[in-house]
């Protein structure tokens, strides 16, 4: 079909088909420059595509819910305004970029002011020109308001125009060119109008009031296409060929995969876990996963599911085997499972693919499953970077019953995160959803056709909440089904969830008007917020609220014994030495790293070498952090996972209370807000155990990093600095009791103790009092704090319909990559900073030896790009700097002197070492930097120090 004419519609003249749309930078291209008219018809084409075979269910009926037409309809738009995503570039503003080009269309009529264009070509950005260009053609046709379809031309270079930057483009028409330059942009329009199907739908189409959700999807689906169509392995700038047999070819090379459609999950529970996890012999479902299954196959969808139950009761089965009914039931296509931690998510990413290897399709023949491990070192976890080399389409990396699982090479491509099926990673790329920042569409198209599940929601303090409770109305509104996962869920927190989600699912409340002066008004949420059972399942209602169902706990519980321990190291010493006696293995939770360090070393002076002790924090390497969290798996794990040892103290931060499956005879830990003592007392006693010694058989937790002799208790300077002096305080009320002999049952005395700790209600003695109103003022201060500072960055909620998304990211984060972006999603009164830990020899820089158990060093050249695979191996050795070195008043000096001591600027073209800081060490382990002293062990991590002088 050629460009001249199409199936007997208009025309193209001479002069549009000269406007130039891409040009060959890589200089392989005989022609050297696409015409317009050529990109625009590649990304229809693209679109139509995609569409068809990778969009999912549920995202197409969220746009052919708002069209008269349905499903038709949205695909005529889709097709539509991909085809005319770049019309913006029929300007001089964008023509006069390419000169030689230029006087090409100048020949045929299309001529500009030289001078002028240089000057003010600045303000019209061809993605802002095509929205005013679009929205005027638009007008012409009868539109009363075209900007919430324009917007989509608008935004499609990742940033949607304010009305400022339209402002621009309108008062210099110049800008866009006279007469000339209009009939070419509406002879193009026109002509993909009438090929895309749409000249029949703009009548239809221009009453229709687009929520902010369906542009948002459409500019992201425009996007891909523009990124598809624009690339030169697939659609590269040769003229000749059909239209068909281009798009054929680069489609076929793309092989974008399938989106999953799940088949009818078996009815009954037993056999759908059975089936789908890896039960033991004769084990069945237990009642929280009955429960779970059986809600997600009852509750109106699309709902919010919130699970509470305790530590060690199947959650994650339970939630993925609601992912399967629930996406069953809404067309969803795949899943995100958001985790708080890059460790936790890299354990949970293993468990993921172990599902979808049992997960079948409604079509087993129907391809490939795509999946992606989403955090910032993703490519350093074995099973993820096995999938990821051998990545899809080239290549199959694990078989699934007969469907590939593997990482599709283009999707895993720089801001397409959450364009993959099936995606595991930190909360943050979550968080992000609701950041203000470039491309952000491509994260809401990534989750608008996905099942969510949030794990460990009680992890995320009150800044992240922020970000979070936003990103769940955005969630809300996209029609994506919600699961969240806690132990220890404040009641409160459960409402404000919920209350987040409907407001995008429902819209948000009203506000009273004066007519409701004086007239209760009902909170619909209300029963959330003084509902104490537990385990307890709450599901959306098909209105506003929730219905929520108990359930029984597993026949799993305990009583745990709770003890005073002054905050003194002879003393833990001393306990340990006598409950140990008769062997057994200990952990001990300090809430700083630097009280880790202290305490082992401690340890080993006083307990001798009898009683091994060690640590384990987050100041590691990624490598041995890695090992380290293998090693307590297998070492500390359900009974016949390893080679358990006679005796052993594990001093740990609190990566010890996160998604680690590992069970400890005996436990010590600093005071900690309520819901993480208890996270961290669901490592004691985990498992049933014939081997537990007799002495140990009693599970007992020992509260010490405060001075009981106070009244109240003062917690420890280390863990005021993590935790709010308030929240610690109310902690030691609520446990008081049971710290006074009153065992504490477990799972029957988790939701009391959390709902007590985290209500508004008084707790604690008479003489605490005072302390505790002033600690509480101060910590709501602080809230309020926290939450104006998350809203400097946090998106806007989600608009009327009808309303365009213009100005929607302004005064965001830019152009921020995960690093940046980061640092607005948590609260932290410090930047993080990563290293690449290298050890400096008298023939330069090597790979610290210990990481492979290499004899030979490995050179490290700093003056040339390293060769493939050493980059690899230099990028396993990040580690992370602490506050002290990356606080506001020193952070510059510390880049400034490592800058100065390593230069590794060859190493910028390189994606895993861009960016990166180098930070050497000495053979014994030792530097000094910025005035810090620095000793790195393998088995010990980083220890900080101030310099002396």
């Amino acid at each position: 079909m050629s460009a001249r004419t199409v199936a007997g519609g208009p025309t193209l003249g001479e002069a549009a088909r000269s406007v130039w749309g891409k040009t060959d930078r890589r200089g392989t291209s005989p022609v050297g420059w696409l015409p317009l008219w050529r990109h625009l018809a590649d990304t229809a084409g693209v679109a139509g595509q995609m569409w068809d075979h990778w969009l999912g269910q549920a995202v197409r009926h969220r746009v052919a819910d708002e069209l008269p037409g349905g499903e038709a309809d949205a695909r005529t738009l889709a097709v539509w305004i991909a085809g005319v995503h770049d019309i913006g570039k029929a300007t001089p503003a964008f023509a006069h970029q390419a000169y030689d080009l230029a006087e090409r269309m100048r020949d045929h009529g299309l001529g500009y002011q030289r001078d002028l264009i240089r000057a003010d070509r600045k303000y019209a950005p061809h993605a802002t020109a095509g929205h005013v260009v679009l929205a005027d053609w638009l007008h012409q046709q009868g539109w009363s308001d075209a900007h919430p379809f324009a917007i989509v031309v608008g935004g499609h270079h990742g940033v949607p125009p304010t009305d400022e930057g339209l402002r621009d483009v309108r008062v210099r028409p110049h800008l866009l060119g006279g007469p000339a330059w209009q009939r070419a942009r509406q002879e193009l329009l026109t002509w993909m109008t009438e090929r895309s199907g749409a000249g029949e739908r703009l009548t239809g189409w221009s009453g229709v009031p687009l929520s902010q959700p369906v542009q948002a999807i459409l500019t992201g689906f425009v996007i891909v296409a523009d990124w598809i169509a624009s690339n030169e392995d697939y659609f590269p700038y040769v003229l000749d060929g059909t239209d068909e047999d281009r798009l054929r070819a680069g489609w076929d090379e793309l092989d974008l995969p399938v989106p999953w459609q799940p088949a009818t999950p078996p009815v009954s529970v037993d056999d759908l876990f059975g089936t789908r996890f890896a039960l033991p012999t004769g084990a069945a479902p237990r009642p929280v996963q009955r429960t779970v299954a059986d809600l997600a196959a009852t509750m109106p969808v699309p709902g919010m599911t919130i699970v509470e139950a305790a530590m060690g009761e199947g959650k994650t089965e339970a939630a993925l085997a609601a992912v399967e009914i629930v996406a069953r039931r809404t067309g969803a296509s795949g899943c995100y499972l958001a985790l708080p931690t890059r460790a936790t998510s890299d354990a949970m990413f293993g468990r993921m693919l172990s599902w979808l290897s049992r997960l079948p399709d409604l079509d087993a023949g129907r391809g490939a499953r795509d999946v992606r491990l989403a955090h910032g070192k993703a490519a350093l976890n074995p099973d993820y970077d096995r999938l990821r080399t051998a990545s899809l389409p080239s290549g199959i990396a694990e078989d699934a019953g007969g469907t590939d699982i593997g990482v599709h090479k283009w999707l895993a491509g720089p801001k397409r995160t959450l364009l993959s099926s099936f995606v595991v990673g930190t909360i943050d790329q979550l968080l992000f959803a609701a950041l203000r920042s470039k491309h952000l569409v491509l994260r809401h198209l990534g989750l608008a056709g996905k099942v969510v599940v949030i794990d460990e929601a009680h992890a995320y303090d009150v800044y992240m909440g922020r970000f979070l409770d936003r990103a769940l109305e955005w969630l809300g509104a996209y029609g994506v089904p919600v699961i969240v996962l806690s132990a220890t869920l404040p009641a409160h927190r459960r409402a404000e969830l919920m209350k987040a989600y409907d407001d995008g699912r429902l819209g948000p409340l009203p506000p009273p008007t004066w007519r409701d002066r004086g007239k209760p008004r009902t909170d619909p949420y209300a029963a959330l917020r003084t509902d104490l059972r537990y385990p307890l399942v709450t599901v959306s209602a098909a209105d506003r609220g929730a219905t929520a169902t108990s359930c029984a706990d597993s026949g799993r519980g305990i009583e745990v014994t709770l003890r005073r321990l002054a905050d003194d190291l002879p003393a833990l010493a001393e306990l340990l030495r006598e409950r140990l006696a008769g062997g057994g293995c200990a952990l001990v939770v300090r809430n700083t790293v630097t009280r880790v360090q202290e305490t082992a070393a401690a340890l080993r002076a006083m307990l001798g070498p009898d009683t091994p002790v060690s640590v384990a924090h987050s100041r590691f390497m990624a490598i041995d952090r890695a090992a380290k969290d293998r090693w307590l798996r297998d070492t500390f794990g359900p009974p016949g996972t390893g080679n358990r040892p006679h005796r052993h103290v594990v001093v740990a931060s609190q990566v010890a209370e996160q998604s680690l499956d590992i069970d400890f005879d005996l436990l010590v830990t600093d005071l900690a807000p309520v819901d993480l003592v208890l996270q961290r007392i669901g490592r004691l006693h985990r498992h049933p155990r014939a081997d537990r010694p007799a002495r140990l058989a009693t599970p007992t937790c020992w509260i010490t990093g405060a001075d009981w002799t106070t009244e109240p208790p003062q917690p420890v300077t280390g863990s005021r600095r993590v935790y709010q002096l308030a929240t610690l305080l109310r902690s030691a009320a609520v446990l008081l009791p049971h710290l006074d002999g009153t065992p504490l049952r477990l799972p029957s005395g988790i939701a009391p103790i959390t709902q007590t700790a985290y209500g508004d209600g008084a707790v604690g003695p008479p003489s605490w009092q005072a302390s505790m109103v002033e600690a509480e003022a101060k910590q709501r201060d602080e809230i309020t704090a926290k939450e104006l500072k998350a809203d400097g960055f946090r998106l806007a909620g989600v608009g009327e319909p009808g309303i365009p998304l213009i100005g929607w990211l302004s005064g965001g984060v830019g152009n921020a990559d995960d690093r940046v972006a980061q640092g607005h999603v948590r609260d932290t009164d410090a930047e993080s900073l990563e290293v690449l830990l290298l050890v400096r020899t008298s023939a330069g820089l090597v790979l610290p030896q210990w990481i492979d158990g290499g004899a030979v060093p490995v050179p490290v050249p700093v003056g040339s790009l390293p060769q493939w695979p050493l980059p690899r191996m230099i990028a396993r050795c990040t580690l992370p700097l602490p506050r002290a070195m990356t606080a506001t008043d020193v952070i510059d000096e510390v880049i400034a002197e490592l800058e100065r001591r390593t230069d590794v600027s060859a190493w910028q073209q390189s994606p895993w070492l861009a960016g990166e800081l180098v930070l050497d060490i000495d053979e014994s382990g030792m530097a000094t930097v910025a005035g810090f002293d620095l000793y790195y062990d393998p088995a010990e991590g980083l220890r900080v120090t101030r310099a002396t002088t």
